[in-house]
Order: C-alpha cells, then structure tokens, then sequence
C-alpha cells in the first residue's frame, strides 16, 4: 500500500512541473517563445511547427495559401 501511495505522490509532483504557457496566440495560432527565441504554431494549418520569426511564418502561411486551389463558383 506504502508503494501506491509512493507512486501517486511522485505522480502528482511530477504534473506540477509540467505546465504550459498562457497562451498569448496570434491570428495564425501561434506566438514568441523567448526562452527559446523561436516563434512556434499551436493552431491553425502551422501547428506543430517552429519558426525562427514571425515573417518567416507568415511567408509559409501564403505559400500554403496560395497552393488551395481556389473555391469555383457554384451554378444556381
């Protein structure tokens, strides 16, 4: 029992110190990191990706945007 009890301890302590930011997104869904000086995406078509600025992001996001074919209009 003294194991189980051992175990959830460490568990919880271990939750503690792993937390995220505040958030702080911008229009892409994505922010500055400047502990680790990057820009990086949580949301949006960039997520899960890191950049070294904001620019550079935002050229990947018009290459992206320019490579949807675009909608055709629909016949009423």
């Amino acid at each position: 029992m003294k194991i189980l009890v051992y175990a959830i301890v460490a568990c919880l302590m271990l939750a503690v110190g792993a937390k995220g930011h505040g958030g702080g997104l911008d229009e892409l869904g994505c922010h500055s990191d400047k502990r680790l000086d990057n820009y990086h995406c949580h949301r949006g078509p960039l997520a899960g990706r890191t950049f070294r600025s904001k620019a550079e992001a935002e050229r990947e996001w018009d290459r992206l945007r320019l490579m949807r074919p675009a909608k055709k209009e629909q016949a009423k």
